[in-house]
């Protein structure tokens, strides 16, 4: 992998933000930063998603006359097994250079874990284990996705064992003591 996107990741997984955008930042916000190219999906008057291609965010709110509000951001990284240049924002490719079709999870924690940043592993939801399995960064609230075993449904795109499948901002602690407590 590039140090550059490499560098993407980690920036990512330590700062909770995207370009230094948030998940509980404004679609005005996020289109100032990464710019007028995305599709939108509206989900009736009360959620919606801006997809960037690799950058997905999301927001809701609870009728039409109220502001929309940052809810999460997802990073889908396996959608670069497609090798689909597109898919790479002009904003993060001006930052970050090229961005290679696979993330391997144990460069990314080599490189998180000099700089002094943990990841923790958490529960996966009973339908999605052994299939996958999530780490969390506390300090960001970042959880990072990864190929936990091959099955039948487990390795889209080319993916292999190891490889990170998305990165999500943010997972609250409480949903992380949910888990914990769901197994425990």
């Amino acid at each position: 992998m590039t140090p550059h996107s490499l560098a993407f990741y980690v920036d990512v997984v330590t700062t909770g933000t995207l370009l230094g955008v948030g998940p509980a930042d404004s679609p005005d916000h996020v289109t100032k930063v990464l710019g007028p190219d995305f599709a939108e999906n509206t989900f009736g008057h009360h959620s919606m998603c801006r997809d960037y291609g690799l950058a997905e965010f999301y927001w809701d709110r609870s009728s039409a006359d109220h502001p929309w509000s940052g809810h999460h951001f997802t990073l889908q990284v396996h959608r670069l097994a497609y090798r689909n240049r597109t898919l790479v924002n002009d904003a993060l490719r001006a930052r970050y250079g090229r961005f290679t079709p696979r993330l391997r999870f144990e460069k990314l924690q080599r490189l998180l874990v000099r700089r002094g940043i943990p990841l923790l592993e958490v529960p996966e939801f009973p339908a999605n284990a052994p299939y996958y399995r999530t780490f969390w960064q506390p300090d960001s609230h970042v959880a990072v996705s990864v190929i936990g075993t091959y099955g039948e449904y487990s390795t889209p795109d080319n993916l292999r064992v190891g490889d990170v499948y998305s990165v999500q901002a943010p997972m609250a602690p409480r949903e992380v003591e949910w888990r914990r407590a769901r197994v425990g």
